[in-house]
């Protein structure tokens, strides 16, 4: 399907692509957080793995997809308000369903990821979390902020970069919390997984199945 290159005075320079199905029907959207590594000016490096990958290469799918770009030394935490922005600006420019917004990370974006949806747990129907930590900075009472929203962690286990057992000790607390979290550990995968995680049929059919039953603005 076509991906195309989106430049935004507002928010960030981000990647998009439509669904084919009939405008007038409302479609969930999947937002992407990239990792460190593809941070810059060009948005064409996001294209070249993971979920940008998978889009890029499929045919068209069921939900809208857009993936924001960081410039270098940035991170997602501290663009926090221009991710809001554009997630903004996507619903009220394209027949996107407000219930049904999933956001996902890569390792970086894992952490903006954690960080964005704890901060606004009403805006999400889903959080997808690869390769990455959640922010020191979040507390236990902005961790509980995430008992509506289901979860999907993934995690290689020869990442060098993530001891599984912090992401045990996040799911156990998010369990206690009354979060509903599912782990899955690659066994033979080590930190750069995306390719085979957001290929998964499984995973996809989770991205388009997750709905808010209320949308509420936070």
């Amino acid at each position: 399907m076509t991906v195309e290159h989106r430049l935004n005075t507002s928010t960030l320079p981000y990647l998009f692509s439509s669904v084919s199905a009939d405008v007038n029907q409302p479609a969930p959207l999947v937002l992407f957080l990239h990792g460190a590594r593809d941070r810059g000016t060009d948005l064409n490096v996001l294209l070249k793995w993971g979920l940008p990958r998978f889009v890029d290469e499929s045919s068209p799918l069921p939900y809208v997809f857009a993936a924001p770009q960081l410039p270098e030394g940035q991170t997602w935490v501290e663009r926090e308000s221009n991710v809001i922005a554009l997630l903004d600006n996507l619903i009220a420019s394209q027949p996107i369903d407000p219930s049904h917004i999933i956001l996902s990370g890569f390792s970086l974006g894992t952490a903006g990821a954690w960080h964005i949806a704890a901060s606004h747990p009403g805006r999400f129907a889903g959080l997808v979390a690869v390769s990455g930590r959640v922010p020191k900075t979040l507390e236990e009472t902005q961790l509980a902020a995430l008992k509506e929203i289901p979860i999907q962690i993934f995690q290689g286990g020869k990442d060098e970069k993530l001891p599984i057992e912090d992401t045990e000790q996040i799911v156990t607390t998010l369990r206690r919390l009354g979060g509903t979290v599912d782990f899955t550990v690659l066994p033979e995968g080590d930190h750069f997984i995306a390719d085979e995680v957001y290929s998964d049929p499984k995973l996809q059919q989770w991205l388009i199945s997750q709905n808010r039953h209320v949308s509420v603005s936070v």
